[in-house]
């Protein structure tokens, strides 16, 4: 694949899909995918980003029940859906990927500080989750619309995990997409100082 059709499939001809197919996601593209977006890039190396791969029908029920009204058939209908999170004791790993850094100085700040960088991490890590599934054939489904609370008591209780989106993982069924929306024009959205 060239880099113009890799750069259509993952930006130009790439949609948020609503509607998946009926065909699972197999176990080794799951790995391929974390191995993939591990690399992302995050402030000073922290990594904050995890993600719970939900499969199993029974989990998938509880992030059903925690979604919005309005996301519960998308999720229903996804093979995986992923629960994007954030550690608030990424931290904890700063000598591992951030020997470069002093971890004692770092880890002093205060609690909103770090919380504040693990999430804002957390989703650009996100936002390279979503570029690495497609390359890998994958259409995404990304959602903020659910109960943050019942997801953290229901997969993170006792740990320092928190739920930051959700992302609905398969092979969308390009039948039920509405017609692609209008983008801003550069001159909308940008300027050059």
């Amino acid at each position: 694949m060239d880099d113009n059709d890799m750069s259509q499939q993952i930006f130009e001809n790439a949609r948020t899909y609503r509607s998946f197919k009926d065909k699972p996601i197999n176990d080794d593209v799951i790995h391929q995918l974390y191995e993939r977006v591990k690399w992302a890039p995050t402030a000073s190396n922290l990594c904050p980003m995890r993600i719970s791969f939900v499969k199993s029908e029974a989990q998938k029920q509880q992030v059903i029940a925690a979604a919005a009204a309005g996301n519960q058939a998308k999720i229903e209908s996804a093979p995986l859906v992923a629960i994007i999170a954030y550690d608030s004791a990424f931290h904890n790993h700063i000598e591992a990927l951030a020997p470069h850094m002093n971890a004692d100085a770092f880890r002093s700040q205060s609690d909103d500080v770090l919380e504040q960088v693990a999430i804002e991490n957390c989703w650009l890590q996100g936002g390279f989750l979503i570029a690495a599934a497609r390359t890998l054939g994958l259409d995404c489904g990304p959602m903020a619309g659910f109960n943050k609370s019942k997801i953290d008591e229901a997969f993170y209780s006792d740990t320092t995990w928190h739920s930051a989106f959700l992302m609905n993982l398969g092979y969308g069924d390009a039948s039920q997409l509405h017609p692609r929306g209008a983008r801003l024009s550069f001159n909308e959205a940008c300027e050059i100082l």
